[in-house]
């Protein structure tokens, strides 16, 4: 199966047909996209042509040559690897309608990356009915690699639930919606089963049809959602289940928490979006620490969202960052920021439920207040009398970032641009 490169100009006629290395289509366009996007998968590659360290004199004599061997390494070496496993899936899934792979040259197309907010090549996306889903694929370079996770990919992620003893069977400890329909073939179920594809990776999925779901289709059709904790009582939809947008948009509020757990395993995802962490470090086994956490950033902070992440990590798994700001597991709970230049600390975790103070915290950060005072000490309004020579000793030696170690490497990408930090 030949990779699709994707050109776009001004319109759109045809359907989508894979083109061949850089083959130029005026009747591809931007509205293409859109038509992938009916498929259950797109996967999008970033290709590069960086330029050079030096700068090189182009005549008409060299312009040809200079320019065809200014490359991105890391999108060549992936690129026979992505083919490949093209042509491997095609094996398996050769309906057109189930798994389109596609490149864009980045270059070429700027205002695709802009759109997708591409920062490094090569980039794979991964696009699932018609949305861009917020795990790009970080696994394994290899075409077993990819080929497996397109497998699991097209794997329903709603269980069939037989009987209603196994609602009680449910792991609780996962965040559970839950569908009971009066048929499989309806409006109402591919709805749900669209929202299921998308939110896969951040909730369990079952649904209950026909006589088993009787009980609970006391008024039609019915979601409920059930959170974390044996004891936390059920939320129920309310809205209509044949619209999408509705239904998404419930189901992403109940299934991303506003605070979510960092690991080594999407640190790297975190880090790359881009914006400051607050982070609480906790025991695992201390959930009362956690709650109030999530509490107080919900009651304080719910207006920060997007311009700060808020993340809780395992002190025993993560004692290399509390180290780094003179911490370790039996200081925690411990409250810091990373702004991925400096951490700055929480003074004390008592006052985080005195009103505005953990929301004062993160204003701080945010006009440069945190910064200033690590290296010039307390602003003059703050500031008191015998306080200054000590914050002066703390202010000479701030705490650099330690979670930027977890954005994408320069050993396996090439970095469109720096990110200005605080």
């Amino acid at each position: 199966m030949n990779l699709k490169q994707l050109t776009f100009t001004s319109g759109f006629t045809g359907s989508p047909i894979f083109l061949q290395n850089r083959i130029v289509s005026a009747t591809c366009k931007l509205s293409a996209i859109c038509r992938l996007w009916t498929i259950s998968v797109f996967m999008v590659m970033g290709l590069s042509t960086p330029g050079q360290a030096e700068i090189t004199s182009l005549d008409s004599a060299n312009i040809d040559e200079v320019l065809s061997k200014i490359k991105c390494r890391f999108s060549q070496m992936l690129h026979p690897i992505f083919e490949e496993a093209s042509n491997v899936v095609r094996e398996e899934f050769p309906d057109m309608k189930q798994v389109v792979f596609a490149r864009v040259d980045c270059d070429q197309h700027s205002d695709i990356a802009q759109r997708y907010r591409i920062t490094k090549y090569p980039t794979l996306k991964l696009f699932r009915n018609g949305m861009m889903m917020k795990r790009e694929y970080r696994g394994q370079r290899s075409v077993a690699a990819i080929a497996d996770f397109i497998r699991q990919q097209q794997v329903n992620p709603v269980k069939e639930i037989q009987s209603m003893e196994e609602v009680n069977t449910l792991d609780r400890s996962k965040r559970n919606i839950i569908g009971y329909f009066e048929k499989k073939d309806s409006e109402n179920y591919h709805t749900y089963e669209k929202v299921a594809n998308i939110l896969r990776d951040d909730c369990m999925f079952s649904a209950a049809f026909g006589a088993v779901s009787e009980p609970e289709r006391f008024s039609g059709d019915n979601v409920i959602y059930k959170p974390v904790g044996e004891s936390v009582p059920d939320m129920v939809y309310l809205g209509s289940l044949t619209n999408f947008d509705l239904t998404y948009a419930w189901a992403q509020d109940k299934c991303v928490p506003l605070v979510r757990e960092i690991t080594f395993e999407n640190g790297e995802e975190l880090t790359e979006e881009g914006i400051p962490f607050l982070i609480l470090f906790h025991i695992k086994e201390d959930t009362d620490s956690l709650e109030k956490f999530q509490h107080e950033v919900a009651r304080q902070l719910i207006n920060e969202k997007g311009s700060i992440n808020f993340l809780h990590a395992d002190c025993d798994k993560f004692r290399h960052p509390l180290l780094h700001i003179q911490k370790t597991p039996a200081d925690c709970p411990v409250i810091a920021i990373d702004s991925f230049r400096h951490m700055y600390v929480f003074p004390e975790f008592k006052d985080l439920t005195v009103p505005g103070k953990l929301r004062q915290f993160v204003l701080d950060l945010h006009s440069g207040k945190l910064h200033r005072e690590f290296h010039h000490g307390p602003d003059p309004t703050d500031s008191t009398p015998g306080q200054e020579e000590t914050v002066g000793e703390v202010a000479s030696n701030p705490p650099e970032s330690s979670f930027q170690k977890l954005a994408p490497s320069e050993n396996r990408y090439t970095i469109l641009r720096d990110r200005d930090e605080l």
